[in-house]
């Protein structure tokens, strides 16, 4: 039997990971912040599905909690099949109203513990001619807006440029863009989702479906959803000074409030 580990995994896209890995017989390590809604979780997974779910508690803003997971993954004896770098959040403000600090957290959990997270665990994937890493990145990655999209940019050109190089290894990269998704990711970033039209919306568990098709498929981005293909594919012959006013507004009207 195989093991995901899933980062972020109470709440939204990862909750949604784990529902769907469990149900197809994967063991898993949940891993997030919050104690207690990982154990609930886990138990719950176990008592549905007959599957083992390991409960780790880290913190990915802070090194401790990068080198915890950094270490469950290296463990040989315990091999992981699948990782999903879903951890991430989204900051109150436009550029100059979000503290240095507040920045500086999100390059850490977006940048940072994906890169170190995602080269812990193609270690020991490529010594054993196997494995697989989502990472979960944004379809924000495509359009001009600030940190949030610079840092999952990155994910992207990062999860493309280690796909090519581990090509032939067994082992396959990708990165995820989702659109909008109904999860605690807007209350958390003071997000207003009143404006936001319900076609915008997407569902996660068939989100989540539709990215491990993806995988399976040898796809090292994944847009999964045809509404939000057809708007990245605009976005690429869209003017760059007319995207970036686009999504400026976008962002007064439907953004953190």
């Amino acid at each position: 039997m195989t093991t995901a580990l899933i980062t972020g995994a109470t709440a939204g896209i990862g909750a949604a990971f784990a529902r769907r890995l469990a149900a197809q017989g994967h063991n898993l390590v949940l891993v997030a912040r919050d104690t207690a809604r990982l154990r609930e979780q886990a138990t719950e997974l176990h008592d549905r599905h007959g599957i083992e779910a390991e409960v780790l508690r880290a913190d990915l803003s802070t090194d401790g909690g990068i080198e915890a997971v950094e270490k469950r993954l290296a463990d040989r004896t315990h091999p992981i099949d699948l990782l999903v770098n879903n951890a991430g959040f989204g900051n109150k403000g436009r550029y100059l109203e979000v503290s240095m600090a507040d920045e500086l957290t999100m390059l850490k959990v977006h940048c940072e513990a994906v890169l170190r997270l995602t080269s812990a665990a193609v270690t020991g994937m490529r010594e054993r001619g196997r494995g697989g890493v989502v990472n979960v990145a944004s379809v924000a990655a495509f359009v001009p807006r600030g940190t949030y999209g610079a840092s999952k940019s990155w994910v992207v050109q990062f999860t493309q440029g280690a796909a090519r190089d581990l090509t032939g290894s067994g082992v396959r990269l990708m990165a995820l863009c989702p659109g909008l998704v109904r999860t605690e990711f807007h209350e958390r970033a003071g997000m207003g989702t009143d404006n936001i039209p319900n076609w915008m919306w997407l569902d996660a568990d068939k989100l989540v479906a539709s990215a491990l098709t993806d995988l399976t498929r040898g796809k090292t981005v994944s847009i999964p959803d045809p509404r939000y293909k057809a708007l990245m594919g605009l976005v690429k012959v869209v003017p760059r000074g007319l995207l970036g006013d686009v999504t400026s507004r976008a962002g007064r009207t439907y953004g953190p409030r």
